[in-house]
């Protein structure tokens, strides 16, 4: 379960983490209005009970990190703009980020890295030496590697955010979403997630890819 003040005091470590030295701004205006983003009503799937999935698993892959104040952040604005008919979510969520956080007091440095690693998540296809991205990007995807009920909640989330596609199209796109993930050399970057996740996300994946071949697939 999602709780609001539990994410309030999260969000002003993160800042007080990436901030420069000396008072810093108010962390709780910032967080409110992040949270409200994460709480608007077309959300289904990208809801605050995912941005605190990814924060507890960027929390468990910290030790990979350079940065992980970095990369918390990052968390927090990966998905604040979201609308599910539109295509720049993530860079316009760059961009809240480009705003945001100079005026709480984060060093245009580490900003800019803030919202470089907002941008990898269109692609989740950081470099071998990117080790912030690679922590992002495991957090973001450890959804793929849930228990089946897990799974299920998540894919008929996802589905519900995309309500107003017909079911064919939705059944063709999400379909050839599945198989370029499953065509990726790997889901995972970080040890931990190749050695915990990647082999449950594989299954998954193909399971879901099996059941939407059929026809008259239930939910979709």
């Amino acid at each position: 379960m999602a709780d609001p003040d539990v994410l309030r005091s999260r969000f002003a470590r993160a800042l007080a983490g990436a901030a420069a030295p000396g008072p810093g701004a108010d962390p709780a205006p910032y967080a409110d209005n992040l949270i409200a983003r994460w709480q608007e009503p077309q959300r289904r799937y990208h809801t605050l009970a995912h941005l605190t999935a990814v924060l507890d698993h960027v929390d468990a892959l910290e030790e990979y990190a350079v940065d992980a104040d970095a990369v918390r952040l990052a968390a927090w604005f990966h998905d604040a703009v979201y609308l599910p008919d539109r295509s720049e979510n993530e860079e316009r969520s760059a961009r809240l980020a480009e705003r945001a956080l100079p005026e709480a007091g984060v060093p245009a440095g580490r900003t800019a890295e803030v919202a470089r690693l907002v941008r990898l998540t269109v692609t989740h296809a950081p470099d071998d030496g990117d080790r912030d991205g690679q922590v992002l990007c495991d957090a973001d995807l450890a959804v793929l590697a849930s228990p089946p009920a897990g799974y299920a909640a998540y894919t008929a989330a996802v589905r519900e955010e995309y309500h107003f596609v017909p079911a064919e199209a939705f059944r063709e796109g999400r379909a050839a979403i599945l198989r370029q993930l499953l065509g990726l050399p790997r889901l995972f970057h970080t040890p931990y997630g190749r050695r915990t996740w990647e082999a449950t996300a594989r299954h998954n994946l193909a399971g879901e890819l099996e059941m939407l071949s059929l026809p008259d697939t239930p939910g979709v």
